[in-house]
């Protein structure tokens, strides 16, 4: 079966990576002001937000998601996130933790960069004043790049004659070099089609070889750039070099991990409600009719930070963003929410339990109803598919938002 999502963390050391992780997370990465505080990579569940299900059908009150949670017809589904160690320029050959790096991300689906904004580290994470940041942008895809590219060349005789000798495809020849990168033969035909490419591969070069790999790192590691410490007074520069730059705004998203787990911090000590996502944070002071029954802030240092936070935050950027990156990981890979039922006109799992939409998973836009089937079921034999209002489903039948993506699989032969 296949496995989950896994979105990666990268970019230079004291970007902020490890923050960002448990700005989306539960977990308790190590952090510090000095490069290299990750070693080995930090692993864990963050929540990806999408519309459920139950909204459509006025059924929030009754949705019990067995992973995740919903709040008001928003889904929080779980998905992987990995923290790996930062990248310096020279990684390809080894400098900095370089190969480490690289062998950690290349099982990713999608890559968030955390960008550090502020211009207080330069390239190898070191404290600095005035750093251009949209060099970061520049060199890491071009780490990955020399890295992919390096050990495609090392071996490329013996790939081209193996080629020749077994009358093999450019996609399966292809497919036997990058498999070890978590790639599949639909990928690598992707990347074909990406550059047009009809040279029969045995008479590449190195110009079509470095276009091949560009391609195959814009299919594989789809990549968001998530411009960091936007708060800092001297973020304004760096964020205007790379937003004229960037032409894509969709692959671009400004956030504050560190004021995300400041806020997060009040919520848990009875401080502040925050909906993750959104727009503003309230206080008791904002709360005078004590709805969330939060506790008083007497600590005027605590209480200027958090008007600070407002005015340089929420005010000018509506939000820490960290919400909106994982989204934009996702909208980069197509996923969709699926969800399977057992009865598809109650939409719970069994007769007994009144919770609906207990199970969600997470599938590329366009996947066949088949393939969703078997991730799920595995192989146990499914007599038919069923949709909303016990429509049959066939199993060539694609997933989309809205379309096929309530399913009820019904076990017989």
């Amino acid at each position: 079966m296949a496995r989950d999502t896994l979105i990666g963390l990268v970019g230079k050391p004291s970007s902020g990576k490890s923050t960002m992780l448990n700005s989306l997370t539960d977990a308790n990465a190590k952090t510090g002001a000095f490069p290299f505080t990750t070693i080995d990579p930090n692993k864990a569940t963050g929540y990806l937000q999408v519309d459920c299900a139950c909204a459509r059908f006025d059924r929030e009150a009754q949705c019990r998601p067995n992973y995740g949670s919903c709040k008001n017809g928003k889904r929080f589904v779980p998905v992987m996130l990995l923290d790996v160690a930062g990248l310096v320029p020279g990684a390809h050959e080894g400098r900095g933790l370089g190969n480490k790096f690289l062998d950690d991300l290349r099982h990713a689906d999608a890559l968030i960069h955390v960008v550090d904004v502020s211009g207080c580290t330069d390239a190898e994470g070191k404290a600095t004043s005035g750093y251009d940041a949209l060099q970061d942008v520049e060199w890491l895809r071009a780490e990955i790049m020399r890295w992919i590219e390096g050990n495609l060349m090392e071996k490329w005789g013996s790939i081209k004659r193996r080629h020749i000798n077994t009358k093999a495809t450019a996609v399966e020849t292809l497919q036997n070099q990058f498999s070890g990168y978590g790639s599949t033969s639909s990928v690598v035909q992707r990347c074909l089609d990406r550059i047009r490419l009809t040279q029969p591969l045995e008479s590449w070069g190195l110009h079509t070889i470095r276009q091949v790999v560009s391609a195959f790192v814009d299919e594989k590691f789809p990549t968001i750039l998530a411009l960091n410490k936007i708060d800092h007074p001297d973020a304004d520069r760096c964020i205007y070099r790379i937003s004229h730059t960037v032409k894509d705004d969709s692959k671009i998203v400004f956030t504050s991990a560190i004021s995300e787990v400041f806020i997060k911090r009040l919520v848990k000590q009875g401080y502040a409600h925050y909906e993750e996502g959104g727009s503003d944070i309230i206080t008791a002071k904002e709360d005078p009719e004590h709805v969330y029954g939060l506790k008083p802030i007497v600590d005027e240092r605590l209480q200027m930070r958090i008007d600070t936070l407002r005015d340089m935050l929420f005010y000018r950027w509506k939000g820490t963003g960290i919400v909106h990156a994982l989204q934009a990981a996702a909208r980069t890979l197509n996923l969709v929410p699926v969800f399977t039922v057992r009865n598809i006109h109650t939409f719970t799992n069994s007769s007994t339990d009144e919770g609906v939409f207990k199970d969600c998973v997470l599938v590329r836009r366009g996947t066949q109803v088949g393939t969703v089937l078997r991730r799920i079921m595995g192989d146990v034999p499914i007599a038919f598919v069923e949709g909303v209002g016990g429509v049959r489903v066939a199993k060539s039948e694609a997933v989309s938002e809205g379309r096929n993506d309530i399913l009820a699989f019904k076990v017989g032969r």
